[in-house]
């Protein structure tokens, strides 16, 4: 005689798939939300830990990410260690799930984060194999899905679906009004709300990670954001009257190339005619790759991109190598940049791109990197202490 089935009895897992334009398919076991079919570039990251961040992480908007570490959803999720209000990937792919976080912050597990936020994980594969393809052949888009289409029609779809290059995907991920960035910043700097902000920073909101947001608002400056395509005009007509000390461009998803109106805006702000006074100007990542289209150089499709928190780059500005977190698929050209009067600072010592730039005449830095991730734990954090310091030297006459 059969037993009746009770409400303990786990639920029968559900299998799905990824499919890569190549046509390799990888079969495993569904978690997070259900009914989903998902197109994007499939990507990987060789970090051992953060991958809520990862998840939250609006750069990563429009891709299926792949974890390499093979255990993941150990420390559950949390509210703090989101870098967005939603989860922003298509999918994610881990080797093995461990659905019973172990950590005293966890407040909820990675399958029902993912499935609260309508996104569809898979468990079960060999993401070494997958890595071992992204690596070989490059960035792919692929398609995870648990419905029930055949592997034929799931391939033609990501076949026929648009590449990453030509997508501007920042207009997705960016506010859409001005608003101060007052989020609760938790115990650790709380110090920083107790006085009145020593600088006023403006910052082109591109997808920008809060920490980031954090890093400025502990250094002491008071962060508002605003669209990316605010016009030039309008920025250029605050920072003479006052309004802020310094613009910073954030991070984003993404062609670089294809955001437009952001490299329209920064071309009128930073470029060869831009008009004195010059406006301290900071960029991260994508942020970095708009600031040097403005100036006249170019930017190209890495491989497979750089995206882990291992990362080695040697820093001219602190005569040190920085381990630095990057989660990038497009770099800058460093011959184009010699070209405009421009310097590199900081060099990626596994490949030799470029990952930051100055302006020898002007007040502007830019990173490849994200020094706010702290993987180093804080080798790359001065970066922020250098824009501080070219905010204080534009406030001297002369």
């Amino acid at each position: 005689m059969s037993t009746p089935a009770s409400s303990d009895t786990p639920a029968k897992p559900r299998p799905a798939r990824l499919i890569l334009e190549d046509g390799s398919v990888f079969r495993g076991t569904a978690f997070g939300a259900a009914g989903v079919t998902s197109i994007a570039e499939v990507v990987f990251n060789t970090a051992m830990s953060g991958y809520q961040e990862s998840l939250t992480d609006p750069s990563y908007r429009g891709q299926i990410l792949v974890e390499t570490f093979p255990l993941i959803g150990i420390v559950g999720t949390n509210d703090e260690d989101e870098e967005s209000p939603r989860v922003q990937v298509s999918g994610l792919v881990v080797r093995e799930l461990v659905d019973e976080p172990s950590n005293y912050r966890a407040q909820e597990s990675l399958s029902h984060y993912l499935a609260r936020h309508g996104v569809l994980g898979l468990s079960g594969v060999d993401t070494r194999e997958i890595t071992r393809r992204v690596r070989t052949i490059g960035a792919m888009r692929g398609v995870i899905s648990d419905e029930p289409a055949s592997d034929e029609e799931l391939l033609e779809r990501v076949r026929s679906a648009p590449s990453m290059e030509g997508q501007n995907l920042a207009r997705l991920v960016a506010c859409s009004a001005r608003t101060t960035w007052d989020q609760d910043l938790g115990e650790w700097n709380a110090a920083i709300r107790e006085h009145d902000a020593q600088y006023r920073v403006l910052a082109m909101d591109c997808g920008a990670k809060r920490n980031i947001l954090r890093h400025l608002v502990e250094r002491g400056c008071r962060v508002e954001l605003v669209p990316f395509d605010t016009p030039a005009d309008e920025i250029r007509a605050r920072f003479e009257a006052g309004e802020f000390d310094g613009l910073f461009i954030s991070n984003g998803p993404g062609d670089p190339a294809a955001v437009e109106e952001t490299i329209t805006t920064l071309r009128r702000l930073v470029g060869p005619d831009a008009p004195e006074p010059f406006i301290p100007t900071f960029g991260i990542c994508l942020g970095h790759q708009l600031l040097a289209l403005a100036l006249g150089a170019h930017t190209y499709k890495l491989k497979f991109g750089h995206r882990g928190v291992n990362q080695p780059v040697a820093s001219a500005l602190s005569g040190h190598v920085e381990i630095t977190s990057q989660n990038h698929g497009f770099a800058v050209e460093i011959d184009s940049l010699r070209s405009i009067a421009a310097e590199p600072t900081h060099i990626n010592l596994n490949d030799h791109t470029l990952a930051g730039f100055r302006l020898k005449d002007r007040p502007l830095l830019a990173v490849q990197h994200h020094p706010e991730a702290s993987p180093g734990p804080h080798d790359a954090a001065a970066i922020f202490d250098e824009f501080i310091a070219m905010m204080e030297s534009a406030r001297v006459p002369g």
